[in-house]
């Protein structure tokens, strides 16, 4: 990938706020039940692997389930957000 030579320059123009999101994010202690699974293998960040192993341990749970669950939150959200189809 190749780095842009552009240069950035900077103003002290006010800063336009973007859209206000809902946060709609489960809190660790949500992320602990256990439903069945498809085993997978995925590459995380060293960085997010450790603040789940944190919380799994403080929350005595396995960090995978809540990692697990977090992806399986954020798949409900997204399909509410569908439209709907008519058959």
């Amino acid at each position: 990938m190749k780095k842009s030579r552009e240069t950035i320059e900077y103003t002290d123009e006010p800063l336009q706020m973007g859209k206000r999101v809902e946060d709609f994010l489960p809190r660790p202690e949500d992320l602990v039940f256990r439903p069945k699974g498809v085993k997978v293998t995925i590459t995380l960040s060293e960085d997010s692997v450790a603040y789940f192993k944190e919380q799994a341990e403080r929350l005595h749970t396995p960090y995978q389930r809540m990692i697990r669950n977090l992806i399986d939150e954020y798949v409900q959200h997204m399909r509410r957000q569908e439209p709907k189809v008519k058959a």
